[in-house]
């Protein structure tokens, strides 16, 4: 069920019909919950989450059948080629072949009745009223992101208007709230939970995370996504791509490199992009409610959610040494998205593309510099017609580097005040502090646990 869907998701239809409800209407509601069905039923049989299995049984079955009889012209939209560019953009998005996508759509619907049976056996037929209420959780972590275009025309609205996401704007500085708030919020809510919950909780997370990152691959391809509108856009070489799946599979596995990872690239990776990410030059993510904002906000904000969360619980404690293999991991990604990047412009400067119908993928902003300087072209490689910055490449090596062991270090020092803080109260207070005292010592400075769950002794 999880491979047909992740494959459907190659395909423009797939969330080409959210911004369309006047059009798809029904059939578009029933694909929703259908996809709030991909986080309840692997909850309901991994995690064995006896209130999701009670939200899908029943659920789930009625969108399947309700889908499979309303759907329409979904297996036919293509999208209109005004240009020659665009007509062979078209030529590369629609790779899948109609019989392909109809087979693919039908074992993802056929394995979610499947599993649905699984689950009746073996939870019964009963259910209990207060399951329901996860219900509401999984259609608002399914939600697509381009719904709400269904309210505006982006045409329409001045390219200096108020509503217009830029840098340094109100839409800017809520963004960073947001993602401030939300972890904030998340640790408070689980910090006292049974570590198994925790556990349950980040992997649900993940997969709404997961979820709604792979909504992007169908966006591209149709209504386009930032500045991107081309399958190779959803090559995972991008920093924050590539932390996805391994924040995801921290939660799901548990691994200390992975939590390593997490902690020392993909958390500095993730916050930083917060500072410039409504950049003119790099950006046109249109107002502040468009699929391009909502989906750089809602997964910048899990990534760094899963990548911090681990740590601030005690799941993991990161030690100075742990970031011997995030350096080497950073270095041969960066190497290899350099490498992708040239590859993928080459392509496209060998079919006669020029200006900017060239395709320009970007991964990992080895081709555009988000730096605030310009690097000269002292040592450049050129790589299927185009030329790659090697000074540049190691420059951005770097500065990465150094937003990694800052953020590592702003870590260490917030610790360090929390705990003299801390301390005080608790010299002040007696035992009325004991428990906040506690949360300290479990959070940031004594009883940390490794990626296997053993306690740490090396204070």
């Amino acid at each position: 069920m999880i491979a047909a869907a992740l494959l459907l998701t190659f395909t423009i239809s797939d969330y080409y019909i959210f911004n369309r409800i006047n059009q798809f209407g029904v059939f578009a509601i029933s694909q929703w919950i259908k996809k709030a069905g991909l986080l309840l039923l692997p909850a309901a049989i991994f995690c064995q989450s006896r209130r999701c299995a009670d939200c899908a049984k029943y659920i789930i079955p009625v969108a399947v059948i309700v889908s499979a009889c309303t759907f329409g012209e979904f297996f036919d939209i293509t999208k209109v080629a005004d240009t020659p560019a665009q007509e062979f953009y078209n030529s590369l998005n629609l790779f899948m072949p109609k019989w392909a996508h109809i087979a693919l759509f039908c074992t993802e619907s056929v394995c979610m009745l499947l599993a649905c049976a699984a689950i009746f056996l073996t939870y019964g037929f009963k259910v209990q009223a207060k399951s329901f209420i996860y219900l509401p959780l999984a259609i608002a972590g399914a939600m697509p992101l381009n719904i709400f275009e269904n309210f505006f025309d982006i045409n329409t609205i001045p390219a200096d208007s108020f509503l217009r996401f830029k840098n340094f704007t109100v839409w800017h500085f809520l963004a960073i709230c947001a993602l401030a708030g939300a972890t904030i919020g998340a640790y408070y809510f689980l910090k006292n939970k049974p570590k198994e919950e925790q556990y349950r909780w980040l992997c649900a997370a993940a997969g709404a995370l997961l979820l709604q990152y792979h909504s992007k691959d169908s966006m591209v391809m149709g209504d386009g996504y930032n500045v991107y509108h081309t399958v190779f856009a959803c090559i995972p070489l991008f920093i924050c791509n590539i932390g996805v799946y391994v924040s995801a599979f921290s939660a799901f596995f548990r691994k200390k490199v992975l939590y390593a990872i997490s902690f020392f690239v993909h958390a500095g990776g993730a916050i930083s992009v917060f500072v410039y990410f409504g950049k003119d030059s790099m950006s046109d993510y249109g107002i502040f409610c468009s699929y391009s904002i909502l989906y750089f906000c809602f997964t910048h904000i899990f990534l760094f959610m899963l990548c911090v969360l681990p740590t601030a619980l005690g799941m993991y404690r990161f030690r100075i040494k742990d970031c011997i293999i995030p350096l080497i991991y950073y270095f041969v990604v960066i190497i290899t998205a350099s490498i992708v990047s040239a590859a993928v412009t080459g392509y496209s400067l060998k079919l006669g593309l020029e200006g900017d119908d060239v395709l320009m993928p970007n991964y990992a902003f080895t081709q555009i510099n988000p730096l605030p300087f310009e690097v000269p072209p002292v040592l450049v490689i050129n790589l299927w017609g185009y030329e790659l910055n090697v000074l540049y490449i190691l420059g951005l090596y770097a500065a990465y580097v150094g937003i990694f062991f800052a953020f590592c270090g702003l870590y260490r020092f917030f610790l360090f005040i929390r705990g003299k803080v801390l301390n005080t109260m608790s010299g002040k207070g007696g035992q009325g502090s004991a428990p906040e005292s506690q949360l300290f010592a479990d959070s940031g400075e004594a009883a940390f646990a490794d990626g296997e769950g053993r306690a740490d002794e090396d204070l």
